[in-house]
């Protein structure tokens, strides 16, 4: 929850605002200003002060306590000019809720933590435990000094301008370590904790059992993923409360699903319990992994059998692949999705000018991987082998990914060894027709006219079925020094059903600062002035030319316009 504190008239229209735009985040307190903080110090996750930043370094200084748990703090100014976050930068969030608010204020987030200035990722912002000197190792990679990256297992971290050498380190590992001097710990969630447990076992010998176990294998209990077990033992008390002590979640899988789990030491035991020869050991295995714990009993010391049993898998680490769609061209009509995923990404896969387009964005130490025209499957081959060994993977395209370009021929390497995000784009399709007015207003279909990886009979056929069926059509990569006779004849198909007075739009570089757009109509167009940067729109039966713009009306109850 966060709280909006507000003293003045134009504070309160700019807290109510706020309010408004995240009215199930929010809450107002009314008030005298010294106790409204106080209260929501205390009470909420996050503040933001509509106050002078003074005036808040004096009324939040006393109730400071530990970085890591104070609430993040951000002051907006009277004018709403800044959102200054101010305590709790990276522990509190509030260098992200700064950002945040000023784009709904409309203010210029100000953000001083040495890190985000420069655009690295802080090491305690990476979701991940983190143990050992934070600000020395931070500092080195602010100075430029060499910081070593000492994996020990894989896991999809953001760029880090890391080496493989140096004075210090952060190291990624799921090992009982303690950090050396100048070096950083790193506790990726890769270890899955099996659990059996007779009925009324005790929390104490569950926790205890799973403590033991992963301490004698010099393991992290900071690294423990979830607790596994059946779905028999969903509510056992022992076992619920265990996962909660260790604030993981406890996830149940069917006696079926776990009896078809090979395992090193099956027991007729659990087999007439639940209906599973192994409980701990298959919970553990269910989606594969290292077994490095096998089956374990617990130890009593009031000489009654145990109650518990566990067993604790290393799962291989899920690499990242986020397929990008760039938009059209413009930098404004790039999501906020997607700058984020370029930014969370440490390694990049890109068209070389595609990834010209948005250098600037990436964190230092991204690593690119570009490559030229007609390169897409190899692009996509690699984006999805550097996903596979453990990496966060951006693979770029423009427009929207999932049309015409890079989703397609990366899912069909991907495997589900991996995690992929799709991360829409505005298309060429939807940009020229803003240029063009609503050309899209009614059923429309998208057709590439290149013949490169489709055979031109089915391309031909898809034409004259949307020509049969009255439908707008896109055409995508419409007409190339090679491919000069595709077009024509589309257009030609097209003419078999439609007046040569049916508007047709031509924009070519939507949205890029050299573009351009004429309507024109489908008798009147000439092929030769069309390129591969050019996307033309052919209207249906319905399509009009109104007050210079192309629109097709949502039904067909319009009124006769002239053309």
């Amino acid at each position: 929850m966060i709280g909006l504190i507000s003293a003045t008239a134009a504070g309160a229209v700019a807290r109510d605002r706020l309010a408004a735009a995240w009215p199930d985040r929010t809450r107002v307190y009314e008030g005298p200003v010294g106790d409204a903080v106080r209260a929501a110090f205390a009470q909420c996750e996050q503040l933001v002060c509509f106050l002078a930043t003074g005036a808040v370094v004096r009324l939040v200084a006393p109730l400071l306590g530990d970085k890591a748990a104070d609430p993040g703090v951000v002051c907006v100014d009277e004018g709403r000019r800044f959102a200054v976050s101010l305590v709790g930068g990276h522990g509190g969030g509030a260098n992200e809720l700064a950002v945040a608010v000023g784009e709904v204020l409309g203010a210029e987030p100000v953000v001083t933590t040495a890190t985000d200035a420069v655009d690295l990722p802080g090491l305690d912002t990476l979701g991940l435990p983190v143990e050992g000197d934070v600000a020395a190792v931070s500092r080195a990679l602010l100075d430029g000094v060499p910081v070593a990256l000492k994996a020990e297992v894989a896991w999809p971290l953001p760029a880090l301008k890391v080496s493989a050498e140096g004075a210090y380190a952060v190291r990624l590992t799921d090992r009982l370590v303690e950090p050396a001097e100048g070096e950083v710990v790193l506790r990726p969630p890769s270890l899955v904790v099996g659990v059996g447990a007779s009925k009324g076992a005790p929390v104490e010998e569950v926790l205890g059992l799973v403590r033991a176990a992963l301490a004698d294998a010099g393991l992290s209990v900071r690294s423990v993923a979830e607790l596994g077990t059946v779905d028999a033992k969903a509510e056992e008390p022992g076992i619920v409360e265990a996962a909660g002590r260790l604030g993981v979640p406890l996830v149940t899988y069917s006696a079926e699903e776990l009896a078809s789990v090979t395992v090193p030491n099956p027991s007729d035991a659990p087999l007439a319990a639940v209906g599973t020869p192994s409980v701990a050991e298959a919970a553990a295995l269910v989606r594969g992994g290292e077994l490095l714990v096998p089956k374990r009993k617990s130890e009593r010391t009031d000489g009654l059998p145990a109650m518990a049993t566990c067993a604790v898998v290393r799962r291989p680490a899920r690499g990242r692949l986020a397929v990008v769609g760039l938009g059209p061209g413009a930098r404004d009509l790039l999501t906020p999705r997607a700058k984020a995923e370029l930014r969370r990404a440490s390694v990049l896969v890109g068209l070389d000018q595609y990834v010209d387009q948005i250098r600037d964005l990436l964190r230092p130490g991204t690593r690119i991987l570009e490559s030229g025209l007609g390169a897409e499957e190899e692009r996509a081959r690699t984006a999805v082998e550097e996903a596979r060994r453990g990496r966060a993977v951006a693979l770029i395209g423009s427009g929207d990914a999932g049309v015409y370009a890079m989703a397609s021929p990366a899912l069909a390497e991907a495997s589900d060894d991996i995690d992929v995000i799709g991360v829409p784009g505005v298309t060429a399709a939807l940009a020229a027709a803003a240029v063009l007015g609503a050309p899209l207003g009614h059923d429309h279909v998208s057709i590439s006219l290149s013949d490169l990886h489709t055979p031109w009979e089915v391309i031909e056929r898809r034409v004259r079925a949307a020509a049969e069926a009255d439908i707008v059509v896109t055409f995508y990569n419409p007409r190339s020094r090679g491919r000069d006779w595709q077009l024509p004849k589309a257009l030609t198909i097209l003419a078999e059903h439609r007046e040569p007075t049916t508007p047709v739009g031509v924009v070519r570089n939507a949205s890029r600062p050299d573009e351009s757009s004429r309507l024109t109509t489908l008798g009147a167009l000439d092929p030769a002035t069309v390129d591969m940067m050019t996307v033309v729109t052919v209207g249906n039966t319905a399509t009009r030319r109104i007050a210079g713009r192309m629109v097709t009306p949502r039904g067909y109850r319009w009124q006769e316009e002239p053309r």
